[in-house]
């Protein structure tokens, strides 16, 4: 047994690496420990190649964190200032989807630290799939992070503004890879008390990919993301800047919508604008078939069925004076049902039909599925709520409505039973209200522990509820 009027001074223990290119810089920060209080006393987050022997040593010294609320706060409380610079780094750095070779590289090297069982790179681009397998025997739990940037130009004066022209973490996915480290962290500490496994998955391109490539959550699954062993069950997270930080909104059911591209083209016949009447304009007929698609929502659909159909950009045209053949129209369309989405694009081709013959014109249209419903089941959200409100209390676990934003987390709900919830990100009183996906989004980053809390308590949880059950009643 130790000695429990010893401490350990480790301050002077890091871990060693390289910049970019190799691996990654450890910010290890092991600070002084105190046995009494059973936790550390500074930060204990860290990115290194730390060996699992050490990570071992130090837990038999100091006990291992029980699988509670009161060890996993202390745990977190250690290492928020390191979850801060985890994320700021990120955030300098963003990458697109696909091309997250930084923030991948980052994640494989931390899990390998952190003595995890298995740990896939790779994976659909650049994609990590990690296992951490419990001491004891039980089900497997699956956790999901997106890791992509987005080609927008930041705005903020702060200073771990992006680095990188043009892109920027303007949907939070900096903090969601951040948070995964976190739970990471956490549950390794805690590995010979899980009752279970859990499955760590660092998804790339959750926004899209460059034309004509794969990726994304649908690829993730078709390369053995959820095999494997296919867990139980997979959470998720989306900060979200319209809760406060410590808020955490949860929506059953059906909670955001499917998302389809839609691709159209116009044709017309070439003219002189002087001679309107030798030609057929197809600029005239693209705006007629704008106004008329609009109308489907207003009064070709049920008024209680949630549909947005987009035109986002139209392109056509060589002169000012030349009545051009040609017209690309993009656009999408969002719904919350299979049967309203194929109702919908039979009255997108009915309409374009209709107009294009009034004028003389034709048209063509493709409608590319992106994402389905992002379903969470029911069932396991009723499970799991007591956990979220012991975590952050009652008052702060809201009910969110539907929102028509599309997810590819969806993918995996269509494999195995799923729940993303919200994470409050917003701080009206330090002004920080931007919207995702624009310049000025920001997060109060007071939410990084609270994420990290609210999943590692609901893995543990979830594993302990279910060690002695067949699949979600």
């Amino acid at each position: 047994m130790p000695n429990p009027e010893s401490k350990w001074d480790l301050s002077s223990i890091r871990s060693r690496g390289e910049g970019v290119g190799g691996p990654s810089k450890a910010i290890a920060d092991w600070g002084e420990f105190d046995l009494n209080r059973g936790y550390p006393m500074k930060s204990i987050f860290y990115a290194g190649m730390v060996s699992a022997s050490l990570v071992t040593t130090v837990m038999a010294q100091t006990g291992a964190l029980g699988g509670n609320t009161a060890n996993i706060e202390r745990a977190v409380t250690a290492m928020q200032s390191k979850l801060v610079e985890q994320r700021r780094d990120i955030h300098m750095h963003p990458e697109l989807g696909n091309r997250e070779v930084r923030t991948s590289q980052i994640v494989a090297e931390r899990l390998r630290a952190l003595g995890f069982d298995e740990v896939r790179t790779n994976v659909a681009g650049h994609g990590v799939v990690g296992l951490l397998k419990g001491g004891k025997p039980g089900p497997v739990v699956a956790v999901r992070a997106d890791m992509d940037a987005l080609p927008i130009t930041e705005t903020n004066a702060v200073p771990y503004k992006s680095l990188v022209p043009g892109v920027k973490h303007a949907c939070g996915h900096d903090a969601h890879t951040t948070i995964e480290l976190g739970v990471a962290e956490v549950l390794s500490r805690m590995k010979d008390q899980l009752p279970g496994s859990v499955k760590f998955i660092f998804q790339p391109a959750e926004e899209g990919t460059p034309p004509g490539e794969e990726g994304g959550a649908a690829l993730m699954i078709k390369q053995g993301a959820l095999e494997n062993p296919k867990p139980l069950a997979i959470f998720g997270l989306h900060v979200s800047p319209e809760l406060e930080a410590g808020q955490i909104g949860f929506c059953s059911g059906a909670a955001q919508a499917s998302a389809d591209n839609m691709d159209i083209v116009l044709h017309g016949k070439m003219g002189h604008a002087a001679h309107p009447d030798r030609g057929i304009d197809t600029i005239v007929v693209a705006a007629q078939c704008v106004t008329a698609l609009q109308s489907i929502k207003s009064r070709r659909v049920d008024t209680f069925d949630p549909v947005i159909l987009t035109i986002g950009t139209i392109h056509g045209g060589t002169r000012r004076n030349i009545m051009t053949d040609e017209v690309k129209m993009e656009g999408t369309l969002r719904t919350f049902s299979p049967e309203v989405r194929k109702k919908v694009e039979a009255l997108v081709n009915e309409t374009l039909d209709g107009v294009t013959k009034a004028y003389g014109a034709t048209y063509e249209v493709k409608f590319e599925p992106i994402t389905s419903v992002v379903y969470n089941d029911p069932t396991l959200v009723v499970e799991v709520l007591p956990t979220i409100r012991r975590v952050v209390g009652a008052t702060n676990v809201v009910e969110v409505t539907p929102r028509m934003g599309a997810e590819d987390f969806s993918c995996y709900q269509e494999v195995v039973p799923g729940f993303l919830y919200r994470l409050g990100s917003g701080n009206k009183a330090k002004g920080i209200t931007a919207d995702i996906h624009t310049p000025g989004f920001d997060i109060d980053e007071e939410c990084l522990p609270v994420g990290v809390k609210v999943m590692s308590n609901l893995v543990i949880d979830f594993l302990n509820d279910h060690s002695n059950k067949e699949g979600i009643k």
